[in-house]
């Protein structure tokens, strides 16, 4: 069991901050997003490295636990994982070795429990050499419908959706999208450009989290989620 000690993981160090609170807010929006169908798989992508998708996939993941919500953080970066590092487990075995080894009978000894009730955690597990053809496998889409008989909500952290297709295969799994941009560092092409790819594959893209915002010029920690 780790430590929850992880640099990014505000929500369960201070969850009075205001940035706390703008993740529940983004906990909320999500889970008034849709009437018809309750959003249980999201997706998190950005359109480049570096803009905070994995601390924004980690808070989320944390909040829909304190809610109450048995939930289930992915790292389906298989390229350049680093969810194991903000929780502090070893990635030794993860989410590759599970879809690759036909001998995996206990799921549950792959995935991490938290110190934090209902917070689950699947590293990426063993760097394949064909990412997009590993989680694009049928058996990737198996395994997280059979995930969903066990977790309410079942994040996915993917890699920058404009430098490889990964995001765009997973989209086709999931019930929405969230694409984090850092409002210091993401050129507007880039993120047009992410918003289109997802587009292509008819993902349901849930909202924009701007990213990075200087809140010492605003005095707080500026959040933004905009509906599409």
């Amino acid at each position: 069991m780790n430590q929850m000690k992880g640099l990014d993981l505000v929500t369960y160090k201070k969850p009075n901050l205001p940035i706390s609170e703008a993740y529940r807010t983004l906990r909320t929006n999500i889970q008034f997003s849709s009437f018809d169908e309750k959003i249980r798989t999201i997706l998190v992508t950005s359109p480049g490295p570096g803009e905070g998708k994995t601390t924004t996939s980690s808070n989320l993941a944390i909040v829909m636990a304190q809610g109450g919500s048995k939930t289930l953080l992915i790292d389906c970066d298989q390229r350049k994982p680093s969810v194991h590092k903000v929780f502090r487990f070893s990635n030794e075995k993860g989410l590759s070795d599970i879809l690759v080894d036909e001998n995996v009978e206990d799921i549950d000894k792959c995935i991490h429990k938290t110190k934090l009730k209902n917070l689950h955690v699947l590293s990426s597990g063993t760097r394949p050499p064909n990412p997009a053809e590993l989680l694009g496998s049928t058996k990737m889409k198996n395994f997280i419908e059979q995930l969903k008989e066990t977790y309410d909500y079942i994040i996915l952290d993917t890699p920058p959706i404009v430098l490889v297709t990964d995001a765009q295969i997973l989209a086709q799994y999931t019930d929405g999208c969230l694409l984090v941009i850092s409002s210091a560092e993401a050129e507007r092409e880039a993120a047009i450009k992410a918003k289109g790819l997802l587009n292509k594959v008819n993902a349901k893209i849930l909202g924009v989290v701007i990213n990075k915002m200087d809140f010492k010029k605003r005095g707080f920690y500026n959040y933004n989620y905009q509906y599409k």
